[in-house]
């Protein structure tokens, strides 16, 4: 069989279209510790939970960006990569 764009694009390694996938664990402390951070808007535990939450989604994108399952999933690994680097910068002007 060979493989088209689509396939490995959408397909993992079993033949499975994976789009979505149950969250792991980087991922559900960056979502988290964002939305604490939103509550607690100031001091030293925000800028602690801040940056809990800016190091577990890019750990998260590094991982999905290098270890993703198909191009997809790489591809939504660059697009947060570049999300979260680019949040730090837009947070400093």
């Amino acid at each position: 069989m060979e493989n088209s764009l689509f396939d490995k694009t959408f397909r993992d390694s079993e033949g499975n279209i994976v789009i979505a996938q149950p969250p792991n664990l980087p991922i559900l402390v960056g979502i988290t510790a964002t939305v604490l951070s939103l509550m607690v808007r100031s001091g030293n535990i925000h800028t602690a939970i801040d940056a809990i939450a800016f190091g577990s989604l890019f750990t998260w994108a590094w991982q999905e960006l290098f270890e993703g399952v198909n191009y997809f999933r790489r591809a939504l690994g660059l697009l947060a990569l570049i999300a979260v680097i680019a949040s730090r910068f837009s947070n400093n002007f």
